[in-house]
């Protein structure tokens, strides 16, 4: 058995103990799944911006009581939702980190969505939500 450094061994556990921007995304989506609107606008920046593009909430969206409100509308029109997510990607650098994702949401109708979430400084600062009915998302129920 190979032995560990000190330096090694707490690196590894500080990485396990810190979550990071993909799974801050995992969660931010789960939260929508769920209709916590409270939950999922403790994610977001006070100055954030939202591009949705496609569906019936097509806009851009500023602020937090913009975004707050749109997922207010969200909520209430679509209720509890499955949530799968694939491809969660993160790039990341001392500015900030991006992550994208296709989720699929399931509840009324499936929500096919490539997700692009910007974090500065733990928060998400923009957040871009493309309905893509063409995309193939593998089921992982998050």
């Amino acid at each position: 058995m190979k032995k560990l450094s000190f330096a090694a061994l707490l690196l590894s556990l500080s990485a396990a103990a810190f979550a990071g921007p993909a799974d801050d995304a995992r969660a931010h989506f789960a939260a929508i799944g769920a209709g916590d609107v409270d939950k999922v606008m403790g994610a977001y920046a006070e100055q954030a911006s939202f591009d949705w593009i496609g569906g019936p909430l097509d806009g851009r969206y500023s602020g937090a009581k913009d975004i707050r409100a749109l997922w207010e509308k969200f909520a209430k029109a679509q209720g509890t939702l499955k949530v799968s997510v694939d491809k969660v990607e993160e790039a990341a650098n001392p500015k900030g980190s991006t992550v994208t994702a296709n989720v699929l949401f399931e509840g009324k109708q499936p929500i096919k969505v490539r997700y692009v979430l910007v974090y500065r400084d733990g928060k998400i600062v923009g957040e871009t939500w493309q309905i893509a009915p063409a995309l193939a998302v593998a089921a992982s129920g998050s």
